[in-house]
């Protein structure tokens, strides 16, 4: 068995995404960000990992700014958020292209002098080098421009990813921690942004988080970089001895799965 990389874009699935992980857009989870990102008619907004465009279409019909361009680095959420926001795409007023975070600062979105980069929900997937993201932000926008975003935090969801790590040790998968994704401190995400940004609001927060189904739903949307490291037949069980080890801790007495979410929220303004 080989530990894969965390970050397959291919495996994201729209229609399962939209089934057991629309919380990530949802009103309630992105009111807070939204403040923080303040959008105004006059804003052009680059909107880093998209997804599926939802979260993209409400800067246009609900805070009427001036136009979008979203990135993610998933094909098929990108088709996904070209039919969600069609009205707006013909209109010229969304852009949506097939790009990875990583990718950002070698593309032709540099220089453009956006007002604003946005990310919602997309930044701990960026794990392999969150440096080259944050460089990639600070290209593409103006001067004194903004960077918002919302995203993972140290220790998110560290119930179920504990349990995901101790289900690969016993099958011996090598540096099965390696799999967790880009959840860092607030101080060592200071230290990141710190040659580029400027930092003026930065913040941990628990967020507890009901999910609309259940955790095997939550796996199969956002654990399958875990499950594909063990052969297909096996993953079944993972998610058994998963559900078992978590359901004590995570299930309420009603049978609804609440995680432990915790976030990352930033506002940093480019040097």
């Amino acid at each position: 068995m080989t530990t894969p990389d965390p970050i397959n874009a291919k495996a994201w699935s729209p229609s399962l995404y939209g089934t057991h992980g629309h919380f990530v857009h949802s009103k309630q989870h992105t009111s807070a960000i939204i403040e923080l990102l303040d959008p105004q008619p006059t804003d052009r907004i680059f909107d880093l990992g998209c997804g599926d465009g939802k979260l993209t279409k409400r800067l246009v019909t609900d805070y009427n700014v001036r136009s979008v361009v979203g990135v993610d680095a998933s094909a098929p959420m990108i088709e996904a958020a070209q039919v969600e926001c069609k009205e707006q795409v013909e209109s010229g007023r969304i852009i949506f292209e097939v790009l990875d975070g990583f990718d950002v600062e070698t593309s032709k979105w540099v220089g453009e002098g956006f007002d604003k980069v946005f990310s919602n929900a997309a930044l701990h997937w960026m794990k392999r080098d969150p440096v080259a993201v944050i460089r990639g932000a600070h290209k593409v926008l103006k001067s004194g421009g903004s960077f918002i975003a919302e995203f993972g935090g140290h220790g998110n969801i560290a119930c179920v990813h504990a349990a995901l790590i101790a289900a690969l040790k016993r099958r011996n998968v090598p540096n099965a921690e390696n799999l967790m994704l880009f959840f860092p401190t607030t101080n060592h995400y200071a230290k990141l942004l710190d040659p580029y940004f400027t930092p003026t609001h930065l913040e941990i927060i628990p967020r507890p988080t009901l999910l609309p189904t259940d955790l095997n739903g939550w796996l199969s949307s956002f654990a399958t970089h875990f499950l594909e490291a063990v052969p297909e037949s096996d993953r079944e069980n993972v998610r058994s001895e998963v559900i078992e080890e978590c359901q004590p801790v995570l299930c309420d007495d009603e049978g609804r799965w609440w995680l432990d979410y915790v976030r990352i929220r930033v506002i940093a303004i480019k040097k």
